[in-house]
């Protein structure tokens, strides 16, 4: 395998530890320092791998008809597990923060909390509400290998929704995990959005309909882009909250357009 191969794959290994708890040898973290600016390059992918068991149970209950609700909520809280609700932490945060903070600097000491408010607790279900009820709504019209392949694409997309939100905004703190993990380097982003371009192309495919995917993909980058707006004009920055609330809210997104589309 060439140099170039090795490192993409390195890379992938990265984000699958930065992005969950699924276990990564400790070799690829031999000489790292830490900083994410091109390791971001393999989000993309990196989520779909990690979507993939509760894609792949998903699938399996599909198959032998199993109860819609059942099954989603099962293969949501496989995914929740791998995560370790990382991104759902990031997203009531990020909603008690924008929510209850009426100045910056008040937001960003909210999300510093680790206690759940009301707003937090409202966004988590809501946006959970949504992605079952979409979800189960698709799995009366898509067979069971399109729901796997639509799970761990609509994973693979919304991480690099994260991307971009990343990359457009400044740090809003001068310490954190976001601003320890670096800016994205603009390479890198570019490959990844390659790589959700390739997604977006499956997706259409997997459906048989350009027009439903390419509301979805609306749907997908219109929260990304509107939730950035706002965070911009609140915190002037982003945080690592703000970076997993915008995989939740891109990711609930896409699929609530499929659910109605299809």
């Amino acid at each position: 395998m060439s140099r170039p191969a090795l490192s993409f794959f390195d890379d992938i290994a990265r984000s699958i530890a930065f992005l969950s708890r699924l276990p990564v040898a400790d070799r690829f973290f031999i000489g790292h320092d830490g900083r994410m600016s091109l390791t971001v390059r393999a989000f993309p992918l990196a989520g779909a791998v990690i979507a993939a068991p509760a894609a792949m149970l998903a699938g399996l209950l599909a198959a032998i008809q199993a109860p819609p609700l059942v099954t989603v909520l099962l293969a949501l809280a496989l995914m929740a597990a791998i995560t370790g609700g990382l991104h759902e932490d990031g997203l009531a945060d990020s909603a008690d923060g924008l929510g209850g903070g009426r100045t910056a600097e008040r937001a960003l000491e909210i999300m510093k909390d680790s206690r759940i408010g009301s707003y937090g607790a409202l966004a988590l279900i809501f946006t959970l509400g949504l992605r079952v009820a979409s979800l189960a709504a698709l799995m009366a019209v898509l067979p069971p290998l399109s729901l796997v392949i639509l799970m761990m694409l609509a994973a693979g997309l919304s991480r690099f929704a994260m991307l971009y939100h990343w990359q457009a905004l400044p740090p809003a703190r001068a310490s954190g995990t976001a601003a320890g993990a670096g800016q994205p380097d603009a390479g890198a982003v570019r490959t990844a959005g390659g790589f959700a371009l390739a997604g977006a192309l499956l997706l259409a495919l997997t459906l048989h309909s350009a027009g439903a995917a390419g509301l979805a993909l609306l749907a997908c980058a219109g929260t990304t882009f509107l939730f950035t707006r706002h965070v911009r004009a609140r915190l002037a920055g982003h945080t690592g909250d703000t970076i997993g609330a915008t995989q939740q809210l891109s990711e609930a997104a896409l699929l609530v357009a499929l659910a109605v589309m299809l």
